[in-house]
């Protein structure tokens, strides 16, 4: 098993170039947004005792991974996960369809992506791994982290 330096330094492989770099700062949790936004938008039948959605449980799965690579990192993602969570709900109190809020973003994120990295001149890391989906995350953490002096 890779350890989380191994992770990030395979990401950072592909994400040299400072306009790659700046996309991704952007996109990266815009797609990660909309992909709880997706999941928060079917709820778990069953549940009367409150409302639980399918993206609660993927982000539980999500921040068992991180949990496995860094304890730091998860309680990062953690955070973001519960503030992911809060605004999918604000959203959905508006009165729009979440799903399709997240699909917007979601489309145009990837957009962005892709832009960055053929400015990069290298494929997106997942092509090589689907992990990479969760690292891209935790990289763009990783940066905060070493700013503020948090070890991974």
């Amino acid at each position: 098993m890779k350890t989380i330096h191994q992770w990030l330094d395979d990401y950072g492989t592909s994400h040299r170039n400072p306009t790659n770099k700046l996309i991704h700062w952007i996109c990266v949790p815009a797609i990660f947004f909309s992909i709880v936004g997706f999941l928060y938008a079917v709820p778990v039948p069953g549940v009367s005792f409150m409302y639980l959605t399918l993206a609660h449980i993927a982000l539980l799965a999500v921040i068992l991974y991180y949990l496995r690579l860094s304890a730091s990192l998860a309680a990062g993602m953690l955070l973001i996960g519960i503030i992911c969570l809060w605004l999918w709900r604000m959203i959905a109190a508006t009165g729009l369809v979440t799903w399709q809020v997240a699909l917007v973003i979601f489309v145009l994120a990837w957009i962005g992506q892709f832009i960055g990295h053929k400015i990069e001149g290298a494929k997106p890391s997942f092509f090589k791994d689907l992990q990479f989906l969760l690292i891209g995350p935790a990289w763009l953490l990783s940066f905060i982290y070493k700013r503020v002096g948090i070890p991974l």
